[in-house]
């Protein structure tokens, strides 16, 4: 197989085949951007192609978000070997463990971003232009935004950690097939991700029946609560946050409507959710659901990850919390609640199109915007704990037997805490303990006989060199220019 890289100039419609990789040569069937999309037809079937490679195995499609709950203490593992468990024993090396899918995967779709973007921008420029077409630019601009944010925090250090140190390669045309980009700083990529988003946001519907399974107006400014949280920027975080949550598009799920909330598309909650079809993108037997069922309980299901004690003494505060009915035993025992039925559409494991594998995957819902509210209202530089305690409590509400946080009691620790219980398996832990300096302690004792982990301490911290990705040998040896580049450690 050739080199996947991401110095290779765009493969044209790529979108709209099956092809996965970069090529080391320009390939005989390049498509120039200045004929590839003509029609806001043509943009459409390219953002759909967009959406689709979202949902890919190396992406949002499975191992992005359970390399965010691996990682981050929240999850545990039955035994190694059985997939991804180099997330969990942070086994990296760049020859080895390296996470190169993530790298090939997402500059692959922000390849296609930038495609469709200077395609539309040239038609514009000639006059054609319509709205259409720049609701689908603003579409390629906020999608690179998020690709790019999730690229920087696999691989740069963390913003409040240290801003200057390198982060990755920023693309943002069509590159010749013998350009080599170099990382440019943290911070770099953090400005030129808010500006898409502020670039972007003009242009975008604010329709949420209209836009279902794309990214509309507020899933941008979803979008720009959660960096400007990574940023320490608490103002700017709370304004956007405050936008979606006061925009009435939206609204919680009561504690009745939750578990079945999971066998649902585009539910109330979901701001952006990336669809997944039996027909295009089913990873069967390999998807994101089975990953997370007890080993044996269906044909194919090994049991890869469970949850850890850590998450499971969080959630025992109240028996009585509505998120448990997601859960099932896991195979360490026939009591333990460690098994999420999220991703196959809960007990019924009907998924959410009567499918137990092709089932949509949401990336940010408000009770997302709730928790970043409350964190960021907390956090200001003249703390708002009434509004704070207000956020959190819209959400600690899953847990009737819990007694409300007030301006008195309201703490990070709670804040963190429910985010936890939350968002268990959708991929945020891990990010946040990094950003926070949180010690994060993982859980390799409940299963007899242990998981013996060689290549990380019980407990790390975000100066462990392995919290970011190395950039893979082939990466390297395709670009000398970034080989200098190399994370540090590795």
């Amino acid at each position: 197989m050739k080199k996947i890289t991401i110095i290779l100039t765009v493969l044209g419609l790529m979108l709209m085949t099956s092809c996965e990789e970069f090529l080391d040569v320009k390939p005989s069937n390049y498509a120039n951007p200045e004929t590839s999309i003509k029609t806001a037809t043509d943009a459409k079937v390219a953002i759909n192609g967009l959406m689709r490679k979202m949902t890919a195995a190396d992406y949002y499609g499975r191992n992005f978000i359970i390399y965010g709950d691996a990682k981050g203490g929240d999850f545990a593992i039955r035994s190694q070997g059985r997939g991804l468990d180099y997330y969990y024993s942070f086994n990296h090396s760049a020859s080895s463990g390296s996470g190169a899918g993530f790298w090939n995967q997402i500059y692959h779709n922000i390849l296609q971003a930038n495609n469709l973007i200077v395609s539309i921008q040239k038609i514009e420029d000639a006059g054609n232009g319509s709205a259409l077409l720049s609701d689908y630019k603003g579409q390629a601009m906020t999608a690179r935004a998020l690709m790019y944010f999730d690229l920087v925090r696999l691989y740069g250090k963390p913003y409040n950690m240290n801003k200057e140190s390198y982060g990755v390669p920023l693309v943002l045309e069509l590159l010749e097939f013998t350009a080599q980009p170099t990382r440019a700083s943290v911070e770099a990529v953090y400005t030129q991700i808010l500006k898409d988003l502020s670039d972007a946001a003009p242009f975008l519907s604010k329709d949420k029946a209209a836009t279902k399974g794309y990214l509309n107006y507020w899933a941008n400014k979803a979008i720009e609560a959660r960096v400007h949280l990574f940023m320490d920027n608490f103002t700017a975080s709370l304004t956007a946050a405050e936008e979606v949550l006061n925009s009435g598009k939206y609204s919680l799920y009561s504690n009745t409507d939750w578990v079945g909330s999971w066998s649902t598309q585009f539910g109330s909650e979901s701001i952006f959710e990336l669809a997944i079809f039996p027909s295009e993108a089913d990873l069967t037997t390999g998807s994101l659901g089975y990953y997370l069922l007890r080993n044996g309980k269906v044909t194919g299901a090994m049991g890869w990850f469970m949850a850890s004690d850590y998450w499971i003494d969080r959630m025992s505060q109240d028996p009585t919390d509505i998120r448990w009915g997601i859960m099932e035993r896991d195979e360490s025992s026939t009591t333990r609640m460690g098994s999420s039925l999220k991703y196959v559409g809960g007990s019924a494991m009907t998924g959410d199109k009567a499918s137990r594998s092709a089932v949509n995957v949401k990336v940010i819902r408000l009770s997302e915007m709730y928790l970043v509210a409350a964190e960021a209202a907390l956090r200001l530089p003249t703390p708002d704990r009434v509004k704070a305690a207000d956020y959190l409590n819209q959400i600690r509400k899953r847990a009737p037997a819990l007694t409300p946080a007030d301006e008195t009691t309201v703490t990070l620790d709670m804040i963190i805490d429910e985010k936890s219980k939350e968002f268990f398996a959708e991929g945020l832990r891990y990010f946040d303990m990094i950003r926070l300096n949180r010690t994060i302690e993982f859980n390799d004792e409940f299963i007899s006989p242990a998981v013996v982990i060689t290549h990380r301490t019980k407990t790390i911290d975000r100066t462990f060199f392995k919290t970011i990705l190395p950039i893979s040998q082939n990466e390297l040896d395709a670009n000398p220019a970034i080989a200098s580049q190399q994370n540090p450690g590795y």
